[in-house]
């Protein structure tokens, strides 16, 4: 398999993002539905709702349990949250991001069953790509999508795959080439340099980012830009290149002003709108 690796940079932002239509209205960019945030695990829910509005988004809803929407409304009143009608809110999105904070008990695997035989494009990060590597090699055959991102990190890469994480890191653009084989669509394995591989053997490495970035949250912000991308038209492999590239290069802008310690996930949220928008 090839191993020519992209390197991604501003230019694909200016190539991927052009100047929108001045006749552009929410319906243009897509409607992000966020599912996540079982009982105690909002906060990462309402973190990549917040960051898909941010990331452009025409429309962003989350579907996630009662306690959680006050704490959504309060934060971003732009998200629309709900706790009702599952399948209508599926019915209306065009994206659908699952993982962030959803658990492993039956309230998200129930959700999972009916998102993953849906068609849409889709982001799957945290607990539904462990509830993936539970599922046989030929249902994970059945399941295969190609305009599907998958954010593991290695040790969900492990599980995946079936192996020690170690392995993952011993040779990583094998490993995110095999993981993106077995599951279609595009993979994007996080860490330091994350590699993306994309359905046509794409393969893509990112420069930026630093170890400020290892702290809580960090992911579910990375899904949901993902995610809006993916919202704005963009394809599987574009959508991650890029949405980890911006994700990583603000963190870079923060960490440069204010330094690595202390950095947190919604940090990055105010840098990020700016370079979307070609600002620095």
């Amino acid at each position: 398999m090839s191993r020519t690796i992209q390197t991604v940079d501003a230019q694909w932002l200016k190539r991927l993002l052009p100047r929108r239509p001045a006749q552009a209205h929410k319906g243009y960019f897509g409607h992000v539905l966020v599912v996540g945030g079982d009982h105690g695990y909002g906060g990462a829910a309402i973190m990549a709702a917040q960051a898909a509005a941010r990331s452009g988004a025409g429309l962003v809803s989350l579907y996630t349990r009662q306690e959680h929407i006050s704490a959504m409304l309060s934060r971003q009143p732009e998200v629309m949250a709900n706790h009702q009608h599952f399948t209508t809110m599926l019915d209306r999105a065009t994206v659908i991001l699952a993982g962030p904070g959803l658990g492993p008990d039956s309230w998200g695997k129930a959700l999972l069953a009916q998102l993953l035989v849906c068609n849409k494009p889709q982001l799957l990060d945290a607990d539904a790509l462990n509830y993936l590597a539970t599922l046989s090699t030929a249902e994970q055959q059945q399941l295969q999508h190609d305009n599907r991102v998958l954010t593991p990190h290695p040790g969900e890469a492990a599980r995946l795959l079936n192996c020690p994480t170690a392995a993952i890191e011993h040779d990583r653009i094998a490993a995110v080439q095999q993981l993106q084989q077995q599951f279609g669509g595009t993979v994007l394995l996080k860490g330091q340099h994350s590699l993306i591989a994309g359905p046509k053997q794409q393969l893509a490495r990112l420069s930026c980012g630093n170890p400020g970035m290892a702290s809580g949250g960090m992911g579910d912000v990375l899904s949901g830009i993902i995610a809006a991308l993916l919202a704005q038209g963009l394809n599987s492999f574009d959508a991650a290149a890029l949405g980890g590239w911006l994700h990583g290069s603000a963190a870079d802008q923060l960490a440069t002003e204010r330094g690595e310690r202390g950095l947190l996930a919604t940090d990055i949220l105010l840098p990020l709108q700016k370079l979307l928008n070609g600002k620095t």
